[in-house]
Protein backbone atom coordinates (compact mmCIF):
# COMPACT_ATOMS: atom_id res chain seq x y z
CA UNK A 1 0.00 0.00 0.00
CA UNK A 2 1.32 3.55 -0.96
CA UNK A 3 2.28 5.40 2.16
CA UNK A 4 3.06 9.28 2.43
CA UNK A 5 6.91 9.60 4.18
CA UNK A 6 8.09 12.59 5.51
CA UNK A 7 11.75 12.89 5.81
CA UNK A 8 13.40 15.14 7.84
CA UNK A 9 17.13 15.98 7.80
CA UNK A 10 19.24 18.80 9.62
CA UNK A 11 20.72 19.90 6.40
CA UNK A 12 20.76 18.91 2.68
CA UNK A 13 24.33 19.13 2.16
CA UNK A 14 26.69 17.10 0.26
CA UNK A 15 27.66 14.41 2.51
CA UNK A 16 27.15 10.90 3.46
CA UNK A 17 24.02 10.57 5.61
CA UNK A 18 22.21 13.32 3.04
CA UNK A 19 23.01 11.04 -0.08
CA UNK A 20 21.35 8.23 1.99
CA UNK A 21 18.50 10.28 2.87
CA UNK A 22 17.91 11.18 -0.86
CA UNK A 23 18.32 7.60 -2.18
CA UNK A 24 16.06 6.55 0.20
CA UNK A 25 13.46 9.14 -0.87
CA UNK A 26 13.95 8.10 -4.59
CA UNK A 27 13.75 4.49 -4.13
CA UNK A 28 10.67 4.90 -2.44
CA UNK A 29 9.27 7.68 -4.60
CA UNK A 30 9.92 4.55 -7.33
CA UNK A 31 7.62 2.47 -5.44
CA UNK A 32 4.36 4.44 -5.29
CA UNK A 33 5.04 6.13 -2.33
CA UNK A 34 4.36 10.10 -2.12
CA UNK A 35 7.60 11.25 -0.43
CA UNK A 36 7.80 14.57 1.37
CA UNK A 37 11.98 16.03 2.18
CA UNK A 38 12.26 18.59 5.17
CA UNK A 39 15.66 20.35 5.50
CA UNK A 40 16.84 23.27 7.23
CA UNK A 41 19.39 26.31 5.11
CA UNK A 42 21.76 24.87 3.45
CA UNK A 43 25.25 27.32 3.67
CA UNK A 44 28.61 26.81 3.61
CA UNK A 45 31.23 25.54 1.43
CA UNK A 46 30.11 21.49 1.42
CA UNK A 47 27.68 22.08 -1.53
CA UNK A 48 23.95 20.50 -1.77
CA UNK A 49 22.16 18.06 -2.82
CA UNK A 50 18.11 20.33 -3.26
CA UNK A 51 18.93 20.62 -7.28
CA UNK A 52 19.47 16.90 -7.41
CA UNK A 53 16.18 16.65 -5.24
CA UNK A 54 14.32 19.36 -7.54
CA UNK A 55 15.65 17.58 -10.83
CA UNK A 56 13.69 14.20 -9.97
CA UNK A 57 11.02 12.41 -11.72
CA UNK A 58 9.79 8.73 -11.54
CA UNK A 59 8.96 7.21 -14.68
CA UNK A 60 5.17 8.17 -14.00
CA UNK A 61 6.40 11.34 -13.05
CA UNK A 62 6.51 11.56 -9.14
CA UNK A 63 8.70 14.02 -7.60
CA UNK A 64 9.56 14.67 -4.04
CA UNK A 65 8.17 17.51 -2.41
CA UNK A 66 10.71 19.59 -0.44
CA UNK A 67 9.70 21.91 2.55
CA UNK A 68 12.57 24.13 4.24
CA UNK A 69 12.01 24.81 7.75
CA UNK A 70 13.65 28.02 8.60
CA UNK A 71 14.93 27.31 11.65
CA UNK A 72 16.14 24.17 11.44
CA UNK A 73 20.39 24.95 12.33
CA UNK A 74 22.59 22.30 12.79
CA UNK A 75 23.87 24.87 16.19
CA UNK A 76 22.16 24.43 19.78
CA UNK A 77 19.80 27.12 19.87
CA UNK A 78 16.87 27.39 22.46
CA UNK A 79 15.23 30.07 20.65
CA UNK A 80 15.31 28.92 17.17
CA UNK A 81 15.19 25.33 18.46
CA UNK A 82 12.34 25.96 20.20
CA UNK A 83 10.47 27.87 17.00
CA UNK A 84 11.71 25.12 14.89
CA UNK A 85 9.58 22.63 16.86
CA UNK A 86 6.73 24.18 16.19
CA UNK A 87 7.40 24.54 12.66
CA UNK A 88 8.44 20.94 12.21
CA UNK A 89 5.07 20.11 14.37
CA UNK A 90 2.53 22.77 11.89
CA UNK A 91 4.83 20.57 8.69
CA UNK A 92 3.13 16.93 10.09
CA UNK A 93 0.09 18.40 10.86
CA UNK A 94 0.01 19.52 6.89
CA UNK A 95 1.64 16.64 5.77
CA UNK A 96 -0.38 13.98 7.57
CA UNK A 97 2.29 11.49 7.12
CA UNK A 98 2.00 7.44 7.24
CA UNK A 99 5.97 7.49 8.01
CA UNK A 100 7.86 9.90 9.98
CA UNK A 101 11.78 9.29 9.37
CA UNK A 102 14.53 11.68 10.67
CA UNK A 103 18.31 11.64 10.41
CA UNK A 104 21.34 13.70 11.66
CA UNK A 105 21.09 14.42 15.21
CA UNK A 106 19.31 17.69 15.13
CA UNK A 107 17.04 16.73 13.15
CA UNK A 108 16.65 13.45 15.00
CA UNK A 109 15.95 15.28 18.05
CA UNK A 110 13.37 18.16 17.03
CA UNK A 111 11.84 15.57 14.55
CA UNK A 112 10.66 12.91 17.15
CA UNK A 113 9.92 14.92 19.37
CA UNK A 114 7.36 17.15 17.26
CA UNK A 115 6.63 14.12 15.62
CA UNK A 116 5.21 12.01 18.84
CA UNK A 117 3.91 15.24 20.37
CA UNK A 118 1.64 15.19 17.09
CA UNK A 119 0.78 11.81 17.88
CA UNK A 120 -0.34 12.72 21.53
CA UNK A 121 -3.13 15.24 20.11
CA UNK A 122 -5.56 15.14 17.97
CA UNK A 123 -5.04 17.71 15.18
CA UNK A 124 -6.94 15.48 12.37
CA UNK A 125 -8.15 11.73 12.68
CA UNK A 126 -6.18 11.08 9.72
CA UNK A 127 -2.93 11.33 11.83
CA UNK A 128 -3.44 8.27 13.59
CA UNK A 129 -1.61 6.11 13.69
CA UNK A 130 1.74 7.06 12.01
CA UNK A 131 5.15 5.06 12.49
CA UNK A 132 8.01 7.41 13.94
CA UNK A 133 11.30 6.29 12.96
CA UNK A 134 15.03 7.32 13.19
CA UNK A 135 18.41 6.76 11.43
CA UNK A 136 21.80 7.08 12.83
CA UNK A 137 24.19 7.88 10.53
CA UNK A 138 26.88 8.67 13.34
CA UNK A 139 26.84 9.36 17.05
CA UNK A 140 26.77 13.02 18.06
CA UNK A 141 28.90 11.82 21.33
CA UNK A 142 32.35 10.85 20.83
CA UNK A 143 35.76 11.26 23.18
CA UNK A 144 36.66 14.28 20.80
CA UNK A 145 34.48 16.13 22.74
CA UNK A 146 34.31 18.17 26.31
CA UNK A 147 32.39 16.07 28.87
CA UNK A 148 29.42 17.98 29.25
CA UNK A 149 28.68 18.51 25.59
CA UNK A 150 28.63 14.31 25.30
CA UNK A 151 26.72 14.45 28.41
CA UNK A 152 24.09 17.00 27.10
CA UNK A 153 23.90 15.02 23.68
CA UNK A 154 23.17 11.67 25.85
CA UNK A 155 20.64 13.05 27.59
CA UNK A 156 19.09 14.47 24.13
CA UNK A 157 19.14 11.38 22.32
CA UNK A 158 17.77 9.06 25.57
CA UNK A 159 14.81 11.65 25.43
CA UNK A 160 14.28 10.95 21.90
CA UNK A 161 14.57 7.57 21.93
CA UNK A 162 11.03 7.41 23.94
CA UNK A 163 9.33 8.99 20.82
CA UNK A 164 10.55 6.85 18.49
CA UNK A 165 9.20 3.66 17.15
CA UNK A 166 12.16 1.75 16.01
CA UNK A 167 15.68 3.30 15.65
CA UNK A 168 17.85 2.51 12.57
CA UNK A 169 21.69 1.89 12.52
CA UNK A 170 23.79 1.97 9.44
CA UNK A 171 25.90 0.17 11.53
CA UNK A 172 26.08 -2.76 14.14
CA UNK A 173 28.22 -0.49 15.56
CA UNK A 174 26.22 2.59 16.39
CA UNK A 175 23.76 0.10 18.09
CA UNK A 176 26.49 -0.69 20.10
CA UNK A 177 27.67 2.29 21.31
CA UNK A 178 23.99 3.85 21.41
CA UNK A 179 22.82 0.82 23.97
CA UNK A 180 26.59 1.23 26.02
CA UNK A 181 24.70 4.49 26.50
CA UNK A 182 21.81 3.19 27.83
CA UNK A 183 19.56 5.31 24.58
CA UNK A 184 16.51 3.08 23.77
CA UNK A 185 15.98 -0.43 24.32
CA UNK A 186 17.76 -3.67 22.40
CA UNK A 187 14.35 -4.57 20.44
CA UNK A 188 14.20 -0.94 18.97
CA UNK A 189 16.94 -1.31 17.03
CA UNK A 190 17.76 -2.80 13.28
CA UNK A 191 20.35 -2.79 11.28
CA UNK A 192 19.71 -1.18 7.75
CA UNK A 193 23.15 -0.60 5.83
CA UNK A 194 23.41 2.69 4.02
CA UNK A 195 22.87 2.11 0.45
CA UNK A 196 24.74 3.74 -2.56
CA UNK A 197 24.41 3.77 -6.04
CA UNK A 198 27.15 1.06 -7.56
CA UNK A 199 26.97 1.22 -11.09
CA UNK A 200 28.88 3.87 -11.53
CA UNK A 201 31.57 2.54 -9.25
CA UNK A 202 31.64 -1.07 -11.14
CA UNK A 203 31.37 0.50 -14.51
CA UNK A 204 33.05 3.63 -16.16
CA UNK A 205 31.08 6.50 -17.66
CA UNK A 206 32.23 7.68 -20.88
CA UNK A 207 34.75 9.81 -20.34
CA UNK A 208 35.42 8.85 -16.59
CA UNK A 209 38.10 6.09 -17.08
CA UNK A 210 41.23 5.73 -14.63
CA UNK A 211 43.33 7.01 -17.17
CA UNK A 212 41.01 9.86 -18.39
CA UNK A 213 40.42 11.05 -15.33
CA UNK A 214 44.60 10.79 -14.21
CA UNK A 215 45.01 12.84 -17.15
CA UNK A 216 42.88 16.38 -16.79
CA UNK A 217 44.50 15.87 -13.43
CA UNK A 218 47.95 15.94 -14.51
CA UNK A 219 49.17 12.24 -12.91
CA UNK A 220 51.48 9.76 -14.61
CA UNK A 221 50.76 6.77 -15.50
CA UNK A 222 53.30 5.32 -12.96
CA UNK A 223 51.99 7.71 -10.07
CA UNK A 224 51.18 6.20 -6.77
CA UNK A 225 47.87 7.83 -5.60
CA UNK A 226 46.98 7.96 -2.75
CA UNK A 227 43.50 9.86 -2.03
CA UNK A 228 40.91 10.83 0.13
CA UNK A 229 37.08 11.94 -0.37
CA UNK A 230 36.05 14.03 2.27
CA UNK A 231 35.50 17.41 3.50
CA UNK A 232 38.52 19.65 4.53
CA UNK A 233 37.46 19.63 7.99
CA UNK A 234 37.85 18.98 11.52
CA UNK A 235 38.77 15.14 12.80
CA UNK A 236 38.80 14.14 9.21
CA UNK A 237 42.75 13.00 9.57
CA UNK A 238 44.21 14.98 6.54
CA UNK A 239 47.04 16.21 9.01
CA UNK A 240 47.48 12.57 9.94
CA UNK A 241 48.30 12.09 6.35
CA UNK A 242 50.79 14.81 5.57
CA UNK A 243 52.52 13.63 8.85
CA UNK A 244 52.75 9.76 8.18
CA UNK A 245 53.89 10.83 4.54
CA UNK A 246 55.98 13.59 4.24
CA UNK A 247 59.07 12.07 4.02
CA UNK A 248 58.02 8.90 1.75
CA UNK A 249 56.58 12.06 -0.34
CA UNK A 250 59.98 13.69 -0.18
CA UNK A 251 61.58 10.09 -1.14
CA UNK A 252 59.25 8.93 -3.54
CA UNK A 253 58.37 11.66 -6.08
CA UNK A 254 55.44 9.57 -7.88
CA UNK A 255 54.21 9.48 -5.21
CA UNK A 256 50.95 11.49 -4.90
CA UNK A 257 47.95 13.04 -2.47
CA UNK A 258 44.57 13.05 -4.04
CA UNK A 259 41.97 15.53 -1.97
CA UNK A 260 38.51 15.46 -2.97
CA UNK A 261 36.48 18.23 -1.48
CA UNK A 262 36.25 21.00 -0.05
CA UNK A 263 35.96 22.29 3.83
CA UNK A 264 36.62 25.30 6.33
CA UNK A 265 40.17 23.82 6.45
CA UNK A 266 41.27 23.87 3.42
CA UNK A 267 43.68 27.34 3.51
CA UNK A 268 45.20 26.40 6.66
CA UNK A 269 45.85 22.62 4.98
CA UNK A 270 47.14 23.88 2.46
CA UNK A 271 49.14 26.70 3.82
CA UNK A 272 50.78 23.34 5.32
CA UNK A 273 51.14 21.52 2.44
CA UNK A 274 53.23 24.26 0.88
CA UNK A 275 55.40 24.61 4.15
CA UNK A 276 56.41 21.05 3.95
CA UNK A 277 57.38 21.50 0.66
CA UNK A 278 54.85 19.17 -1.35
CA UNK A 279 53.04 21.57 -3.44
CA UNK A 280 53.90 19.57 -6.39
CA UNK A 281 52.73 16.31 -4.74
CA UNK A 282 48.94 17.17 -3.34
CA UNK A 283 46.27 17.34 -6.38
CA UNK A 284 43.20 18.92 -5.23
CA UNK A 285 39.89 19.11 -6.64
CA UNK A 286 37.67 21.22 -4.64
CA UNK A 287 33.85 21.01 -4.16
CA UNK A 288 32.95 18.33 -6.92
CA UNK A 289 29.46 16.85 -8.14
CA UNK A 290 28.50 13.59 -6.73
CA UNK A 291 28.87 11.98 -10.38
CA UNK A 292 32.25 12.67 -10.66
CA UNK A 293 33.43 10.63 -7.19
CA UNK A 294 33.37 7.02 -9.07
CA UNK A 295 35.72 8.27 -11.47
CA UNK A 296 37.88 10.39 -9.56
CA UNK A 297 37.89 7.27 -6.97
CA UNK A 298 38.94 5.13 -9.95
CA UNK A 299 42.03 6.86 -10.37
CA UNK A 300 43.36 6.58 -6.73
CA UNK A 301 45.76 3.25 -5.99
CA UNK A 302 44.60 3.82 -3.04
CA UNK A 303 41.93 5.11 -0.68
CA UNK A 304 43.03 6.48 2.82
CA UNK A 305 40.39 7.34 5.10
CA UNK A 306 42.16 8.54 8.82
CA UNK A 307 38.96 10.07 9.81
CA UNK A 308 38.86 9.98 14.16
CA UNK A 309 35.08 9.13 13.52
CA UNK A 310 32.30 7.92 11.22
CA UNK A 311 28.83 6.33 11.06
CA UNK A 312 29.58 3.87 8.41
CA UNK A 313 31.95 5.40 6.00
CA UNK A 314 30.75 5.23 2.28
CA UNK A 315 33.86 6.53 0.38
CA UNK A 316 35.40 3.21 2.09
CA UNK A 317 32.67 1.52 0.96
CA UNK A 318 32.91 2.97 -2.83
CA UNK A 319 36.58 3.03 -3.02
CA UNK A 320 35.95 -1.30 -2.53
CA UNK A 321 33.02 -1.18 -5.25
CA UNK A 322 35.70 0.72 -7.54
CA UNK A 323 38.35 -2.00 -7.12
CA UNK A 324 40.47 0.73 -5.34
CA UNK A 325 42.51 -0.46 -2.34
CA UNK A 326 41.41 0.85 0.93
CA UNK A 327 43.14 1.93 4.64
CA UNK A 328 41.15 3.96 7.22
CA UNK A 329 40.83 4.39 10.58
CA UNK A 330 39.24 1.99 13.16
CA UNK A 331 36.55 4.30 14.25
CA UNK A 332 32.74 3.42 14.87
CA UNK A 333 31.47 1.55 11.80
CA UNK A 334 34.67 1.38 9.57
CA UNK A 335 35.42 -2.10 10.54
CA UNK A 336 32.35 -3.72 9.13
CA UNK A 337 33.49 -3.00 5.91
CA UNK A 338 37.59 -2.43 6.19
CA UNK A 339 37.68 -5.85 7.77
CA UNK A 340 41.45 -6.02 8.74
CA UNK A 341 43.98 -7.64 6.59
CA UNK A 342 40.66 -9.25 4.84
CA UNK A 343 39.08 -6.22 3.23
CA UNK A 344 41.79 -3.53 3.77
CA UNK A 345 44.14 -2.23 6.67
CA UNK A 346 42.52 -0.54 9.97
CA UNK A 347 45.11 1.64 11.98
CA UNK A 348 43.59 3.65 14.79
CA UNK A 349 42.95 7.23 15.11
CA UNK A 350 46.23 9.05 15.23
CA UNK A 351 48.26 6.23 14.90
CA UNK A 352 50.73 8.12 11.77
CA UNK A 353 53.35 5.32 12.32
CA UNK A 354 50.45 2.48 11.52
CA UNK A 355 49.29 4.72 8.75
CA UNK A 356 52.37 5.09 7.32
CA UNK A 357 52.86 1.22 7.40
CA UNK A 358 50.56 0.43 5.77
CA UNK A 359 50.24 2.62 3.02
CA UNK A 360 54.09 1.48 2.05
CA UNK A 361 52.48 -2.14 2.56
CA UNK A 362 50.26 -1.96 -0.03
CA UNK A 363 52.37 0.15 -2.78
CA UNK A 364 54.88 -2.31 -2.08
CA UNK A 365 52.66 -5.63 -2.20
CA UNK A 366 50.22 -5.80 -5.16
CA UNK A 367 49.52 -9.03 -5.08
CA UNK A 368 48.11 -8.83 -1.14
CA UNK A 369 46.83 -5.44 -1.94
CA UNK A 370 44.65 -7.41 -5.13
CA UNK A 371 43.33 -9.64 -2.48
CA UNK A 372 41.88 -7.54 -0.36
CA UNK A 373 40.18 -5.50 -3.05
CA UNK A 374 38.83 -8.33 -4.05
CA UNK A 375 36.76 -9.58 -1.27
CA UNK A 376 35.98 -6.30 -0.36
CA UNK A 377 34.28 -6.05 -3.90
CA UNK A 378 32.14 -8.74 -3.58
CA UNK A 379 31.12 -8.27 -0.17
CA UNK A 380 29.98 -4.64 -1.09
CA UNK A 381 28.47 -5.16 -4.14
CA UNK A 382 26.32 -7.97 -2.41
CA UNK A 383 25.97 -5.70 0.69
CA UNK A 384 24.76 -1.86 -0.07
CA UNK A 385 22.78 -1.17 -2.85
CA UNK A 386 20.58 1.30 -2.34
CA UNK A 387 18.00 -1.19 -3.92
CA UNK A 388 19.03 -3.29 -0.62
CA UNK A 389 18.91 -0.57 1.33
CA UNK A 390 14.66 0.57 0.07
CA UNK A 391 13.88 -2.80 0.80
CA UNK A 392 15.01 -2.92 4.24
CA UNK A 393 12.91 -0.22 4.89
CA UNK A 394 9.61 -0.76 3.73
CA UNK A 395 10.40 -4.08 6.25
CA UNK A 396 11.17 -1.57 9.01
CA UNK A 397 8.33 1.38 8.28
CA UNK A 398 5.53 -1.76 7.91
CA UNK A 399 6.87 -2.69 11.63
CA UNK A 400 6.54 0.66 12.66
CA UNK A 401 2.88 1.09 11.54
CA UNK A 402 2.37 -2.15 13.20
CA UNK A 403 3.76 -1.30 16.60
CA UNK A 404 2.41 2.19 16.46
CA UNK A 405 -1.63 0.45 15.79
CA UNK A 406 -1.04 -1.58 19.17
Amino acid sequence: MPLRILHISTRLILGGSQENTVLSCEGQARLGHEIHLAFGPIFGPEGSMLDRVAEFRTDDGRAITTHEVPDLIREINPLRDRKCLKQLERLIRDIEPDIVHTHSSKAGILGRAAAWKSLRRSFAPSLFPFGVIHTIHGPPFHKYLPKHKNLLYTLAERYAAKRCHLIVSVADAMTEQFLDRTIGRPEQYVTVRSGMEIEPFLNAAPGESREEIRSSLGLDADDLVIGTVSRLAELKGHDDLLDALAEELKKRPNWKLLWVGDGWWKDRLLQRVRDMGLTNQVVTTGLVPPEKIPGLIRAMDILAHPSYREGLPRAVTQALLAKTAVIANDADGTREVCIDRQTGILTQPGDVHALREGIVFLAENPSERASMIQRGHERCVREFSAQTMVDDLEKVYARALELARA
